[in-house]
This record gives C-alpha cells, sequence and structure tokens, in this order.
C-alpha cells in the first residue's frame, strides 16, 4: 500500500549511509580506484572520519575496529544506488576491477541491478 500524504514541507535532497569501517584510508581508497568515488575527504590525522562522493552521491566512513563483519554475516544490502545508466557502470566496474556478484540483472519490480562488495563486506546495490 502506497501513502502519498506529505508530513512536512521540507523536502528530502539526498542520503549517506554511514558505514563502519576498521581502516579508513583504506577504504576510501578501494572507493575511488573501484568505484569512481574520487571526491575524498578525511577527518582528523590519522582519519576517524571520511566522505567519499562520486556525482550527487556520498558514503560516509567511521572508524570502528570492531567492524570487521564477513560478508556472509551482513544479510541483505547496506546501500542502493540509483543511476541512469546500469550497463555502462558494469562495464567501468569490470575494468576497474571491482567485485560484481551479481547482474546486471532484470529484477521483478523492474530495475536492472548490479550488486557489488567491497573491501569491507559491504554489499552495495546500484540500480536503473
Amino acid at each position: 500500500m502506497k501513502v502519498n500524504a506529505k508530513s512536512s514541507t521540507a523536502n528530502f535532497i539526498g542520503i549517506a549511509p554511514q558505514f563502519r569501517v576498521s581502516d579508513i584510508v583504506k577504504t576510501a581508497e578501494y572507493y575511488s580506484e573501484k568505484f569512481g568515488f574520487n571526491d575524498i575527504e578525511y577527518l582528523a590525522n590519522p582519519p576517524v572520519f571520511a566522505s567519499v562522493k562520486r556525482d550527487e552521491v556520498e558514503i560516509q566512513l567511521k572508524l570502528d575496529h570492531s567492524a570487521a563483519l564477513t560478508a556472509k554475516e551482513r544479510k541483505g544490502w547496506d546501500a542502493y544506488i540509483w543511476v541512469d545508466d546500469i550497463f555502462s557502470l558494469a562495464e567501468e566496474f569490470r575494468g576497474r576491477g571491482a567485485q560484481i556478484i551479481e547482474g546486471p540483472v532484470e529484477r521483478p519490480y523492474g530495475c536492472v541491478e548490479i550488486v557489488v562488495i567491497d573491501c569491507n563486506g559491504f554489499k552495495i546495490a546500484f540500480g536503473s
């Protein structure tokens, strides 16, 4: 059931999921190299927080030494990012050596998606 009632005059304009990771620099560099997130901002030295951005999408990384979950322990996706050309993105990611674990695949709900896994075991779905 879809409800269209608007609760406020404020519009949501973005979201930045925050991943807890055990190595900020390694993770930020991985996102730059494998996924093309080239706008990186670190907080503190050594970093305890970073923000990685690509276009209008931001993912925040927070230092947490207890964050070492395996990919099998992570159920579902940790983030979902909409893109305008999933096939070009899949090709780009393959060229970068990113680990695509699924797709491109057409889902019953009308989206075509790829799912990647990062160096910490986070699963990120990209869809169009």
